[in-house]
């Protein structure tokens, strides 16, 4: 490949992943559990647009982001709420642009950034760090220089499509992307949604795997990983990184679906599918969701083996026998 080439180099540890990752996918797309859990798809979606927002210091809860999406009179910050309708609108839209276009990139980001921000579809103007919280891991490319690279990286992407694997590819994009630091804000969010454009070019399943919940989880890491690979000169860490979320979300998603060796019975599968997902309920509200008249049969076929699994999780654990105990799926 000519012209300019991002410092990776492709380690057994990196095939094994993919190997790993691809192995996993192959069940999903065998049990054809997005096509049978319309449900799923949209908590997951849901969970994708949370997180990633959290991770750039949004503070609206996930009941908050899904009234919001549910077109819900929601209180908080003015500019939170914008951020969620324009994190959706910018997520409804996978599977219909061109990730290869930086044009495309532009346009998304004018939505991803409506009414927030003020170089919103453009590339910034100014000089900006990339920031863990306050600490600065270090400082992005000139703004002058930033056309260049973008052009620079988007050719590479192209022409690397057609060698290295997609899931290798849209990792190194990722670390790419957020050391360029191409925008005045919204970095984080773009950089996460088009490594998710590009994986749903591979596969659509991506379009409903919640990546950036596992990001979220482990934030500090997602930083750190950044931070070494900017020191060591070349993005292996942040890719090893990123397939390990990849193979652990599939781990989650497959356990959500019933996947797993057929170890959900359809009593737990009936209770997930009636669950929001970071939703208390009481054994009250279950009973009315799953039309069920006997406590004992909520308790032994659906409450029991979900709480074994976990599936889902006690809100008061200190107090297991309380008669306003709530469940939450995690």
């Amino acid at each position: 490949m000519a012209g300019y080439q991002p410092p990776f180099t492709i380690t057994n540890r990196m095939v094994g992943l993919v190997s790993e990752i691809a192995e996993k996918i192959g069940r999903l797309d065998r049990n054809k559990s997005l096509d049978m859990k319309p449900h799923l798809r949209r908590n997951n979606r849901i969970r994708s647009i949370h997180s990633s927002l959290a991770i750039e210091a949004n503070s609206l809860p996930i009941d908050a982001v899904r009234g919001v999406i549910d077109g819900r009179t929601v209180l908080g910050p003015e500019k939170e709420i914008q951020e969620v309708k324009n994190a959706y609108k910018a997520y409804d839209a996978l599977g219909r642009f061109d990730p290869f276009s930086i044009d495309e990139l532009k346009r998304l980001h004018g939505i991803m950034t409506y009414l927030t921000v003020n170089e919103s579809g453009q590339f910034r103007h100014g000089e900006e760090g990339v920031f863990a919280g306050d600490q600065c891991i270090f400082m992005a490319p000139p703004a002058i220089r930033v056309p260049a690279l973008m052009e620079d990286l988007f050719s590479w992407m192209k022409q690397a499509s057609k060698e290295v694997h997609p899931l290798i590819l849209s990792s190194v994009f990722h670390y790419e992307f957020v050391f360029i630091h191409p925008f005045a804000d919204g970095n984080g969010r773009m950089a996460r949604l088009w490594q998710t454009s590009l994986l749903c070019l591979w596969n659509p399943v991506f379009q409903y795997l919640p990546i950036e919940s596992r990001i979220h989880a482990f934030q500090s890491e997602y930083y750190e990983a950044i931070a070494r690979c900017h020191n060591e000169g070349n993005s292996n860490g942040f890719i090893i990184f990123m397939l390990e979320k990849i193979s652990e979300t599939l781990d989650l998603y497959l356990q959500q679906a019933g996947a797993v060796d057929g170890q959900i019975s359809a009593y737990v599968r009936r209770l997930l599918d009636a669950m929001e997902y970071d939703v208390p309920y009481t054994a009250k509200e279950i009973m009315a969701l799953l039309h069920l008249k006997s406590k004992e049969t909520l308790r032994k076929h659906y409450i029991h083996p979900a709480l074994e699994m976990g599936l889902i999780v006690k809100c008061d654990p200190d107090k297991p026998t309380s008669r306003n105990q709530a469940y939450v799926k995690k």
